[in-house]
């Protein structure tokens, strides 16, 4: 299930320039989820494409693996404005798109406070949860789920940073 072309479910139609739709490979059972596209995304219409995204990128190549291993997607399609993060209505308007996507996962990792406050009802500090396995509820069946930063959270902070390293070596081990 992916949002039709002209998608108005909620507010962030508004400003898009493009639905950023998942990236990577469909089938591998890991599924990282971000909070939401930003500038170069809804540019490019791929997740992950800026600054965070390279950081992303080479924490993932340090561990082993690419982009090309793993499913890339956001909790909204759409980039909210001025990068703010996305609302409880937004995020629950493109819910069901992201089910889909985490539809045959066997592992999810929700990168920033956005994605894990949307998966796992989570809205506290996140150096109390990161790298805590746990599972989540998608659809009928519970996946494990691994919170961690968001890659723009490591960019000043070395501690996030060695975080996030942490969070790509476990999935690099399960791959």
């Amino acid at each position: 299930m992916r949002p039709d072309a002209d998608c108005r479910l909620c507010g962030l139609c508004e400003g898009r320039t493009s639905i950023v739709l998942p990236d990577g490979n469909v089938t591998s059972g890991i599924v990282l989820v971000g909070e939401a596209p930003g500038e170069n995304e809804d540019l490019e219409g791929r997740p992950f494409v800026g600054r965070s995204g390279k950081i992303l990128e080479g924490m993932m190549k340090d561990a082993g693996f690419s982009r090309a291993d793993v499913l890339i997607t956001n909790t909204v399609k759409c980039r909210p404005p001025k990068n703010r993060d996305p609302t409880e209505d937004e995020m629950r308007a493109c819910r069901p798109f992201l089910e889909s996507e985490l539809h045959d996962a066997r592992l999810v990792v929700g990168l920033g406070k956005s994605a894990c406050r949307d998966l796992m009802g989570y809205d506290g500090r996140m150096d109390t949860i990161v790298n805590v396995m746990t599972t989540i509820r998608i659809g009928d069946r519970d996946v494990d789920f691994i919170p961690t930063y968001h890659p723009a959270a490591t960019i000043y902070n070395k501690m996030s940073r060695e975080e996030l390293r942490r969070t790509m070596e476990i999935i690099g081990d399960m791959l």
